[in-house]
């Protein structure tokens, strides 16, 4: 089984978190909405391989400020490609508490919808287990009754 690192960006301004819907025929969470980020490159150090997931995923024109370590887990998960196939994965997340200085996002192809989430209306997202974990943790989605 292969690992990868995963560093994952928490990204918020004006108290609205950023949300990105996966497509529904691939990825490890398709059809539903997470976080942004991406597996660590060889040698990249970790403030240089989230800046890059950010930029890639969510374009060049989109300011980060602020970016803080915040915490980290590990699961296993199958990955879906476009072709078919599937892959088993141990993923570390590496998850970063990140400022956007605005809301100027453009999307790659490995998302096909976002969103600037107020806390209180996070639960009406259909959001994947890791991400809905990680906002839980962090206090800013409440547990359903």
């Amino acid at each position: 089984m292969r690992q990868r690192i995963i560093v994952c960006p928490l990204i918020q301004n004006r108290g609205a978190y950023l949300l990105c819907k996966m497509p529904p025929d691939r990825g490890v969470f398709p059809g539903q909405w997470a976080l942004s980020g991406g597996g660590l490159e060889p040698g990249e150090r970790l403030d240089e391989g989230l800046r890059r997931e950010i930029r890639e995923e969510l374009g060049d024109r989109l300011e980060i400020g602020t970016i803080k370590p915040w915490t980290f887990r590990d699961d296993i998960r199958t990955k879906s490609y476009a072709d078919g196939s599937t892959e088993q994965l141990h993923m570390i997340y590496l998850i970063f508490d990140c400022e956007a200085e605005n809301r100027e996002v453009s999307l790659n192809d490995e998302f096909v919808e976002h969103a600037w989430v107020e806390p209180e209306h996070l639960q009406d997202y259909d959001l994947n287990d890791a991400t809905k974990r990680t906002l839980l943790e962090k206090g800013i989605l409440l547990a359903r009754q």
